[in-house]
């Protein structure tokens, strides 16, 4: 099955769905009784680059994991676009991902016995891609990343931040029209921290949703917009 090729990753994203949350909340279970990592929130996440801050344990990852599908809400729904996600099975979550979400975590997790082109490539073998567009459009999201030189190198041959370069050029293989980023400056020294950041809001200015999980208020200073999480209540401070 071959699948048509994504768009240029230089030329700006159109029509991409909206991404809404409604009355979204999360109870987990405990010996005591219950516990709200998550309090009713509803928002709309707009394009460009949104940062969710907070303290660990506030909540924030607990947000992502819902907005993302990976985790189901006590009460609420995630829309993006016309698709409510949280209705859908698993495995339709999954394909649903594959298609209109990108993911760069605080750990790179490239695959160690992959190259660095061939780790951008992979997901566009997931997606049925024919392997001379797959390699063509692997090669121009590492040029994205400044990184083409060392498409052939491994991720242990590969810094930190070069690591997080090409799992970012990753997530935006499939041309996805929303990136949820988990603290991905984390493991990273500032002025490292602050290269990854510039191409995460390259990527917001083509008309993408990216959301980006932090603790660094330095970091989400630079966002266009900002959510701040506390005790599991999200509020926006814009």
């Amino acid at each position: 099955m071959t699948t048509a090729a994504p768009s240029p990753v230089t030329s700006a994203s159109t029509a991409q769905p909206a991404l809404h949350a409604l009355n979204l909340s999360r109870v987990y279970p405990s010996g005591e009784g219950q516990v709200q990592a998550l309090a009713p929130f509803t928002h709309t996440f707009p394009p460009g680059l949104t940062a969710v801050v907070g303290p660990s344990g506030s909540g924030k990852s607990t947000l992502l994991n819902l907005l993302a599908g990976f985790d189901q809400p006590t009460t609420g729904q995630v829309l993006i676009g016309d698709t409510n996600l949280t209705l859908l099975d698993e495995s339709a979550r999954a394909d649903f991902r594959l298609k209109h979400y990108g993911f760069v975590f605080q750990n790179h997790n490239l695959v160690s016995i992959l190259t660095a082109l061939e780790n951008v490539e992979f997901p566009l073998t997931l997606a049925g891609l024919p392997p001379r567009e797959r390699m063509a459009r692997a090669r121009e999201l590492l040029a994205l990343v400044g990184l083409e030189a060392r498409g052939r190198h491994f991720p242990a041959q590969l810094s930190g931040g070069e690591a997080q370069r090409v799992a970012i050029a990753r997530a935006l293989a499939g041309d996805p029209g929303i990136l949820l980023a988990d603290e991905p400056t984390g493991n990273l020294d500032s002025k490292t921290g602050e290269l990854v950041l510039s191409q995460l809001q390259t990527i917001a200015r083509q008309g993408r949703t990216v959301v980006l999980i932090t603790h660094d208020r330095d970091i989400a200073a630079l966002a266009d917009h900002h959510l701040q999480v506390r005790d599991g209540v999200v509020g926006v401070v814009d």
